[in-house]
Parts: C-alpha cells; sequence; structure tokens
C-alpha cells in the first residue's frame, strides 16, 4: 500500500467569471515525491499552485492537504500554510532586516520562538542552502540568485510537510538558475515533498518523480520524465515540447 498522499487536488476548479482557468484538476503528490508542472503561459499552473494553500479562492472542488480539506469556511488556513512552504518568482525579502531576519521572522511572529532558538534554527536552514555565512548581510547585498536562495531558507525553517515553488528561476540571471535549481535538487534528496511550476525543462528532465504537462486549465498527460519528454502521448505535448528541444 502507497502512503497517502500529501496534497490531493480532487475536481479543482477555478473561473474568473466566464473565464475557466481551472476546469477540473484531479492530481495527488506523495510524500518525498518531486513533481514537475510544465506547459505554456496561462495554462493555470500557478493558478492551481496558488490555490493549493487558498492564495487564490477555488471555485470548486477540494484541496485536501494531509488529509484535511482546506477549501471549508471552518479550517485554520493560517495553521495550514505553516505545513506548506511556498516559493515565489520574486523574492519578497525585507529588505531592511538582516537575512537572518528575514529567515527567522515567522519563527518569532506567527511561532512565538524565543530569539535565540530562532536564530539557531535560521542558521540551520541558511546552512542547508549554502548560505550561512550571509546571515549578517542585507538583501540588497545579495545576489538575485541568493535571494532566492534567502527565500527558500525562510520556508524551509518552518519545516513543511509540503513545498510549492511558482516558476522560482524565472527572474533570475542565467548564470545564477544553477544555484537555485542544486539547493531544489538537495531538498529533494533530503526527502522534501515538492511542487514545482517550472519552464526549466532541464531541471524537470533531471530532478522530478514525475512531470505534468497543463494546458488550458487542463493536466493534458502526466508521467515519468522519461516517458513524457521521451515519448509524449499527447499532440499539445509534443508540440509544446518541441519549442524546447528544435524538432518538430
Amino acid at each position: 500500500m502507497p502512503p497517502p498522499p500529501i496534497l490531493e487536488l480532487v475536481s479543482l476548479r477555478k473561473s474568473y467569471g466566464a473565464l475557466d482557468v481551472l476546469r477540473g484538476i484531479d492530481l495527488r503528490v506523495f510524500p518525498g515525491e518531486l513533481v514537475c508542472v510544465v506547459g505554456p503561459s496561462g495554462s493555470g499552473k500557478s493558478s492551481m499552485l496558488r490555490c493549493c494553500n487558498r492564495l487564490e479562492q477555488s471555485t470548486g472542488g477540494q484541496v485536501m492537504i494531509d488529509g484535511v480539506d482546506i477549501t471549508r469556511p471552518d479550517v485554520d488556513i493560517n495553521a495550514v500554510r505553516q505545513q506548506i512552504g511556498m516559493v515565489f518568482q520574486q523574492f519578497n525579502l525585507y529588505p531592511h532586516l538582516t537575512v537572518l531576519g528575514n529567515v527567522t521572522l515567522a519563527l518569532r511572529k506567527v511561532q512565538g520562538k524565543g530569539s535565540v532558538e530562532a536564530d539557531t534554527l535560521g542558521l540551520a536552514a541558511l546552512e542547508r542552502v549554502g548560505l550561512a555565512d550571509k546571515a549578517r548581510a542585507y538583501p540588497a547585498q545579495l545576489s538575485g540568485g541568493q535571494q532566492q536562495r534567502v527565500a527558500i531558507a525562510r520556508a524551509v525553517v518552518l519545516q513543511p510537510k509540503l513545498m510549492l515553488f511558482d516558476e522560482p528561476t524565472s527572474a533570475l540571471d542565467p548564470e545564477t538558475v544553477g544555484e537555485v535549481l542544486k539547493v531544489m535538487k538537495q531538498l529533494r534528496d533530503a526527502g522534501m515533498t515538492m511542487l514545482v511550476v517550472t519552464h526549466e525543462m532541464g531541471f524537470a528532465r533531471a530532478a522530478a518523480d514525475r512531470v505534468i504537462f497543463m494546458d488550458a486549465g487542463a493536466i493534458v498527460e502526466q508521467g515519468p520524465p522519461a516517458e513524457v519528454f521521451g515519448a509524449p502521448k499527447h499532440e499539445r505535448t509534443r508540440a509544446f515540447l518541441a519549442r524546447f528541444t528544435g524538432e518538430g
């Protein structure tokens, strides 16, 4: 018997008026799995991700986090969000706080930890992303790749059950993309459950346990990377991937 999923989407729908952004998404993500979501812009990838922690409200369906339906009105969404780390395209760091101050803010303000304990945990999280030596620096003193790694540490420090990444490298210079992807691979190797929306096809192919191709608000195809990239079943998948391989 496989373990129960950390994340389960059941007939998830999202509409803006007459525009259907998500058209009944069914998806399970299991403990320790790295799932990459690829597809054209406007296919609903980011909306799906943001529905997973209710940054966007779904129009219908269920979002189950570790067996709890977080779309129910009586759910303590702030408590649930402590179990879900989120890394965005933009780093969203506070410029007036040090790197360590940014990483430990939620530990102190949300979880009520003392400064010594928070700093110890924060330094350990920075060590995981290779930035312990930048603890006393300010965001403006860091490269974009370093800032994004701080944002990852800020999410990881809360020890979430699930990490969501919304195109975490799209705002980075090409030379700093690799350092962020390396940290993400290390998190995966350490057992973190991750759902990643990305345009980095090489990363999806090399690091993902499963690749999902979305188009027009629906999951068109999913499977192991070798299958989706090597022998896609659907014409829409083939046409999309051809843009990255130079074939077709």
